[in-house]
């Protein structure tokens, strides 16, 4: 067939019972309802049973079906090898059940068609959808994506529908950049098009959970904890350059010090809880060899260290060495508010007579309540920009400003 429009991948592994019916479907729908010339390219990806044999009789007998194999599996992996060499204007992808009604079909790609998106994806989570599923995993999904929107500053709802497309431009210029073969494919592509500055059309959809699924939930949470770790690493210290492909960028670490107050309380807060755990293990290791006052000082100075450095540079975008040690005293100056009050609380609580219990639940409302002053010490003297006036520019700068002041003032006159 001539080159389509729209490049439809089915990734499939070991689904000789579900790919001729739904392929079928597919390709009636395409037929009756689509406007657009179309493709399905069946993505057998390390299968071992009779999907392949499947895929190829169903490519030899439907003009609008081509079939590729694999030998490696991973949905990720087979994605990126297709996409990239697919010649459609528009490349996009399905899960096989086809739990996603397939009406929602052309208002995903129509946006990208009229150059008016860059990306699309199916949402199960805005207004608008209507979602048959377990309540386990849609406690699963509504917990990834808030984390992903916490810590990773993304802003599209729905990471893990299986139902996304992509221009062929945006996606040579992104998939590059990609690295993750399963899963996390889909997350990580979108993260990286929302720093990219590209336009992400939200389809609210229809979707009926396919009870039979194999996905290993545990497992694939745990990867993409990791794939996000390794994204967010890699944009901290520079490994993952991103290219500015449409409008002013965004995304997890791009903000800086301008980042919005919201964001940056949801990361301060997720980083204190986890510096409020780290400090009550320390502390219980080191009351077993040393009193609770002196165990409390070294927990504290621990992980102050550590927390101050996770929001130099997660929750404030500040990156580098630059005045690195500056922040860090100021930091410790901060956290001196916080010794203050736990150790006031522990002579308070009088810890030669209290139990562990209560020194532990103590240290926590205090150390709760210096929490909220060192984000406030953070924003506004740590981490915030000085600006200095005037007459403490260098000369260079002090003359420029005054030669601009010196026209304005000029033109005033002359305007008058």
């Amino acid at each position: 067939m001539r080159v389509p429009h729209v490049d439809i991948v089915v990734p499939v592994r070991n689904e000789e019972r579900d790919l001729a019916p739904s392929v079928r479907r597919l390709v009636a729908y395409l037929r009756e309802s689509f406007p657009f010339r179309a493709r399905i390219t069946i993505a057998d990806n390390g299968s071992t049973d009779a999907t392949w044999v499947i895929a190829g009789r169903l490519a030899r007998e439907l003009p609008e079906v081509r079939a590729v194999h694999m030998d490696l599996p991973g949905r990720g992996r087979a994605l990126r090898a297709i996409w990239s060499q697919s010649e459609a204007e528009v490349l996009a992808y399905m899960d096989v059940d086809l739990s996603t009604d397939l009406n929602a079909l052309l208002p995903l790609v129509a946006p990208l068609l009229s150059g008016h998106s860059d990306l699309a994806i199916g949402t199960r989570l805005a207004r608008g959808s209507r979602v048959i599923r377990g309540p386990k995993r849609e406690l699963i999904s509504r917990g990834y994506n808030l984390l992903l929107r916490t810590l990773m500053g993304a802003r599209f709802s729905d990471a893990q529908c299986g139902f996304k497309a992509i221009g062929r431009d945006q996606a040579r210029a992104l998939l590059p950049l990609t690295s993750d073969t399963g899963w996390f494919f889909d997350t990580e592509l979108l993260v990286l098009a929302e720093r990219a500055g590209l336009r992400i059309h939200e389809v609210p959809v229809d979707w009926i959970d396919d009870l039979d699924s194999r996905v290993d939930i545990i497992a694939t949470a745990l990867a993409d904890l990791r794939g996000m770790a390794r994204l967010g690493t890699g944009f901290v210290r520079g490994s993952i350059k991103v290219p500015q492909l449409r409008g002013p960028a965004a995304g997890w670490a791009g903000g800086g010090r301008t980042r919005g107050l919201p964001l940056q309380i949801a990361r301060f807060t997720v980083i204190g809880v986890a510096s409020t755990i780290a400090y009550v293990v320390l502390f219980l290791l080191l009351r077993l060899a040393m009193p609770a006052q002196a165990a409390n000082v070294i927990s504290l100075l621990l992980t102050a260290v550590a927390n101050t450095a996770a929001n130099r540079r997660l929750t404030f975008g500040i990156s580098g060495r630059s005045d690195a040690a500056r922040h860090q005293v100021k930091g410790l100056i901060a956290v001196g508010i916080g010794l203050a009050l736990t150790s006031g609380s522990l002579a308070m609580l009088g810890s030669a007579r209290a139990s562990r219990l209560a020194e532990v639940s103590v240290l926590i409302a205090a150390n709760l309540i210096a929490t909220v002053i060192r984000f406030l010490l953070f924003r506004y003297w740590v981490f915030g920009r000085t600006e200095r006036p005037p007459d403490a520019w260098p000369p260079g700068r002090r003359a420029i400003g005054t030669v601009h002041r010196n026209e304005m003032a000029t033109q005033g006159e002359r305007t008058n």
